[in-house]
């Protein structure tokens, strides 16, 4: 055992230990689409006086949090968005409707001298007008009469003449909602002003107290959101120029007991700097979010042992030895993700999974390499040839994870909500993969490989003997690619049938990109879908979209609905259904959904972008071109199949089909690493022969690696349930038309681009990207079993 292979062993085993007692001891943390509750994305908007930037949407952050500290919600968290966002969630919150209307009020409180009754309320005159003056014109409530004042209805409806604001409800220390049993007022709100603004207050009463008793003007006006919640009469016993102390006052109105305490927590925490609009809300039920852990969970394991019995079945011994790499991936991945503090979402428990099956991507490619070492020098040690795998396998290693990688980070930066997490954990999971692969799997191979038995008996080991699938494909030899153009026109057909898909019947944009509102409930009895669509008709709700999901689920899809709204139309299922349990809701402001349609397509593009300029790095500029023609192919038959199924087409498939760009990208990587070795060392070799040796020698890993990722895929479809059938689905297309183009699209369209291009052939031993003394280094390292004596 060399002095390398101990350093791997007992790095991975600190490794795993630390997983594991991070696994033990810390729990993770859900996201509310897995936890259930409720997440509001908030708006700031400008105003005449105030820019709704980052400073004032801080403030309006901090106001926020104390009006939800006092609803009594459990764990809320507030976090800035961008500039002006502010996402608000609200665990185990199921009945957003307090909750939504507390935090949107923009709460502006002031206090206002009353001048009278308006002008032109019934042809009445202020006292002290001119009596024969003509009655003005009526005015709208609201309007104002000078510059400084305002026309308002009072509790009673009468228009009132309000003077300037003389103090707001920043003055307002403290607001407590107490009940009047004795005097019989009822619910009202006692106010305690700081000491510069209750000097105002008194100032204020005292003038009011100088009119007589029962005269308007001897009323003050106290306005929240330019609406007149008390306008009382001060007391006869306060004298002219006295006014009233801080303590003595109360806001006293018809108030019930909800309202008594909304009103004293808006006054108390404050007005918001700017006001805020609700441009997306979300609400998950509990039991959803567990059945989606629990069928996440299911469709793991059985994934998980159907891609270990797999790669054991083809690789044996050295197959169960990356199965039990697979199974520390896991745990690595698992504590990674806790010790981050990463939320996990729904979308990236989906990642979670997923990698499970992209994890054995490393090992089939190294196993792969090491068997034709194997059947290229039979007589060299099988712990040289496995040497050798890990050597040459590690390009074609990188590059792939690099553009997997790619795509995580792009669905991080430019996804939204749950979307993010979902790129987190994708992109922890290839790195523990990476980790699990070269350092995990490589201890315990070559550990196995130093064994006599298993270098002596090579049907035990795996890697002694070419696979059944290379050996029939050498034996065969088919001419792949003598004339590419008919693979080309394969591509070209299908594409055709994917557009005609999108163009006949359109695709069904999810309400995130549209904008709108889509209710699932539970019902007690069971309702179809035509008479919950008549039911809610007659409750005027004409325009929804009823349709069934889960097991007898009722989906509601509508235009814009505000809660109210929403509580009215679950009452009209009620009527039919019994019992209505509201299981998810999501409501999207129209132009939040304008700006998600936008972002899935700048999204697309830059994902084109960024993979082209990588592999035009990394690759031939043929080499780039045709890899990603093969991945705008697989992009259109992914969204064609969805338009054909009747799919909606939403944020997480957007996920879905920006992991399909990594996919079909890591696919031609594998591909054109294999080309461009073998014409560096075969430059008179015309294209099309090398790429067929290429695509012979590396269909195998495809198949393997591919296998993998489709048993995962396939226990998400059956047991993930709704929330992630539609997620694999778009990822098993993916992977299956990946697969396709990566061979029969990307190759043969290089083949068509280098008959026109002049550059040469590449340099033997050389790579883009590397230095020549790099590649002198790289040919003067030796086997560590090889003492350097040739004969």
């Amino acid at each position: 055992m060399t002095r390398a292979t101990v350093v791997r062993a007992v790095l991975a085993v600190a490794v795993l230990l630390v997983s594991v007692y991070i696994s033990l001891t810390m729990s993770p943390r859900l996201g509310l689409d897995l936890q259930g509750g409720t997440r509001i994305v908030l708006q700031a908007r400008d105003t005449a006086t105030v820019e709704a930037d980052r400073e004032t949407t801080d403030r309006t952050l901090e106001v926020l949090r104390q009006r939800i500290d006092s609803l009594g919600v459990s764990e809320p968290t507030l976090t800035r968005s961008g500039e002006d966002r502010i996402i608000v969630e609200l665990p185990d919150v199921q009945d957003p409707r307090q909750a939504a209307e507390v935090i949107g009020r923009t709460a502006q409180l002031t206090f206002h001298a009353v001048e009278g009754p308006a002008a032109e309320e019934a042809g009445e005159k202020p006292p002290g007008s001119d009596p024969t003056a003509d009655p003005s014109p009526t005015a709208d409530p609201g309007s104002t009469t000078d510059p400084d004042g305002l026309t308002l209805s009072d509790e009673q409806g009468r228009a009132l003449a309000l003077g300037p604001a003389r103090l707001s409800g920043a003055g307002v220390e403290d607001a407590t909602a107490g009940f009047d049993a004795q005097g019989g007022a009822g619910w009202s709100v006692s106010l305690e002003f700081r000491k510069d603004a209750g000097q105002d207050w008194k100032r204020l009463t005292g003038e009011a107290a100088c009119h007589p008793a029962g005269d308007d003007r001897r009323r003050v006006a106290i306005v929240l959101d330019e609406k007149v919640i008390s306008s009382p009469q001060v007391d006869p016993s306060v004298g002219c120029k006295v006014g009233l102390p801080s303590g003595a006052t109360q806001i006293t109105g018809s108030f019930s007991a909800d309202e008594a305490r909304d009103l004293a927590l808006l006054i108390k925490g404050g007005a918001l700097p700017v006001p805020v609009e609700i441009v997306e809300q979300r609400t998950v039920g509990p039991t959803l979010g567990a059945a989606a852990i629990d069928a996440s969970a299911r469709a793991a394991l059985i994934g998980a042992a159907a891609t270990a019995l797999f790669i054991t079945i083809v690789y044996r011994l050295f197959g169960a030895l990356a199965a039990v790499a697979l199974g520390a991936y896991g745990v690595i991945s698992y504590a990674a993700l806790v010790a981050l503090g990463v939320t996990l979402t729904l979308p990236g428990l989906a990642g979670f999974v997923l990698a499970i099956g992209m994890a054995v991507d490393a090992n089939v490619l190294v196993f792969e390499r090491a068997r034709e070492e194997c059947a290229e020098r039979p007589k060299r040690t099988l712990r040289s040839a496995l040497t050798t795998g890990f050597t040459k396998a590690w390009s074609a290693v990188a590059d792939s994870n690099a553009t997997t990688l790619i795509a995580a980070g792009l669905l991080f930066f430019l996804g939204s909500g749950p979307v993010k997490g979902f790129g987190v954990t994708l992109a922890i999971g290839v790195i523990a993969s990476m980790f699990s692969a070269l350092v995990i799997a490589r201890a315990l191979t070559e550990i196995a490989a130093s064994t006599r038995f298993v270098s002596d008996y090579r049907n035990v080991n795996g890697i002694g003997r070419p696979g059944a699938v290379r050996t029939w494909l050498v034996r065969k030899d088919p001419q792949l690619f003598r004339k590419p153009v008919r693979w080309l026109v394969v591509s070209v057909a299908l594409v055709a049938v994917a557009v005609a898909g999108i163009v006949v019947r359109g695709v069904d944009l999810g309400v995130e990109f549209t904008g709108g509102r889509l209710v699932e409930y539970s019902t007690s009895r069971p309702v179809d879908v035509e008479t919950a669509r008549d039911t809610l008709a007659a409750a005027g709700f004409g325009d929804a979209e009823v349709t069934t999901a889960g097991d007898g689920d009722l989906s509601v899809r509508t235009g814009k609905l505000d809660n109210d709204g929403e509580h009215a139309l679950r009452t009209a299922l009620a009527e039919e259904g019994g019992e209505t349990t509201k299981v998810r809701d999501e409501l999207i402001g129209p132009s939040l959904g304008d700006e998600l349609r936008r972002n899935a397509l700048i999204a697309l593009g830059v994902a084109v972008a960024v993979q082209l300029a990588y592999l035009a790095v990394r690759f031939r500029w043929t080499f780039a071109v045709a890899s990603i023609g093969g991945m705008v192919h697989d992009v259109i038959l992914v969204v064609g199949a969805f338009a054909w199924l009747g799919r909606p087409v939403d944020g997480i498939f957007l996920a879905a089909l920006l992991t399909v760009i990594g996919y079909s990208v890591n696919d031609s990587v594998v591909v054109f690493d294999r080309v461009r070795e073998l014409w560096g060392a075969n430059r008179r070799t015309p294209l099309d022969t090398i790429a067929r040796r290429a695509v012979l020698q590396t269909v195998p890993r495809t198949v393997n690696t591919g296998m993998g990722a489709l048993f995962i895929l396939a226990a998400l479809a059956v047991l993930g349930g709704d929330s992630l059938a539609d997620f694999a689905l778009a990822l098993l297309i993916g992977i299956i038309v990946g697969t396709w183009s990566s061979v029969f699209t990307a190759v043969p369209g290089a083949i068509l681009l280098e008959r026109n291009a002049k550059t040469p052939p590449p340099t033997p031993g050389k790579r883009k990207g590397k230095s020549s003394s790099g590649g002198r280094q790289a040919a003067s390292r030796r086997d560590p079993l090889d003492n350097g004596a040739r004969v």
